[in-house]
């Protein structure tokens, strides 16, 4: 144990360590507050459908050769979020229907363009690299870790500032209208701060692991507390310390930084529910 505490001693002498420590404790904070949302509003694959969105929408960028790929796949991931949200609850096509459609299109779209405008010799790590995260969470630069601070706090700011009205679409839409709640408004902006957070999530997690990071923290919380707010909070705090841990692990062990903080939130989900079994049989 002392050789571990050693370990993480001298890693944490180095900046690299710290920011992917910060950029990490804030994606999974931010995850974590709108997967409640969406894991009760039945819609929790939505992350996964979204960051396949982001993956043909970083192909794109990438054959288009941009030096700043972030707001490119910024634009298109939102623009289908609100999409995905609006035929899912007014169109004709089913929610899980319009999720598989356009996250299968996205995908194959994007490793099309990535084989077929290569720009490096090694496509299929590339490939696997944008899908299941890599080390770029590692080198990220001071301009990258306070784009994400300033992205994270607005996620927050905004989720703090409409708790009550987001509580109320999420529960029940159609009260919530004839309440007078613009609950359009409100799904238009849980759309966008959904896919804000899938593309930064990117680095931390790839594109086929972050639904993980939204769905995990709710549904490991809700095996034990029942209220709408114990949950948003137990699940805040159950996500930001599975990153943690997963980040710390995988510097020590040099294990994929996706997969271990995935591993974690898996660890976390088995202990909460026979935790919850356990406690309801005692009760």
């Amino acid at each position: 144990m002392n050789e571990i505490f050693q370990t993480l001693k001298m890693y944490f002498e180095y900046p690299f360590v710290t920011y992917a420590l910060i950029v990490g404790v804030l994606i999974a904070l931010c995850s974590s507050l709108l997967g409640v949302t969406l894991v009760l509003k039945r819609f929790s694959f939505i992350g996964d459908g979204l960051s396949h969105v982001a993956f043909g929408a970083l192909a794109v960028a990438s054959v288009l050769q941009l030096s700043n790929k972030m707001p490119m796949i910024l634009i298109i991931t939102v623009v289908c979020a609100v999409i995905l949200l609006s035929t899912g609850s007014e169109g004709k096509m089913k929610g899980d229907a319009a999720i598989a459609m356009i996250s299968v299109s996205a995908l194959a779209i994007g490793y099309l363009l990535m084989n077929v405008f290569a720009s490096s010799a090694n496509v299929s790590g590339d490939v696997c690299t944008t899908l299941f995260g890599s080390t770029s969470i590692l080198t990220l630069t001071p301009n990258e870790v306070w784009l994400c601070v300033g992205l994270s706090l607005t996620v927050v700011i905004i989720y703090t500032l409409f708790y009550n009205k987001i509580f109320a679409v999420t529960f029940d839409e159609e009260f919530a209208k004839s309440a007078g709640t613009k609950a359009k408004s409100y799904n238009l902006m849980i759309a966008i701060v959904i896919a804000v957070i899938i593309v930064l999530a990117m680095n931390l997690v790839g594109s086929l692991l972050i639904s993980a990071l939204v769905i995990f923290p709710a549904l490991s919380t809700m095996k034990v507390f029942k209220s709408f707010r114990a949950v948003v909070i137990s699940s805040a705090v159950f996500s930001v310390i599975c990153a943690a841990l997963g980040i710390l692990i995988s510097i020590v062990y040099s294990t994929p930084v996706g997969a271990t903080i995935v591993a974690v939130d898996l660890s976390g989900f088995i202990f909460f529910t026979i935790y919850g079994a356990l406690r309801r049989g005692v009760s």
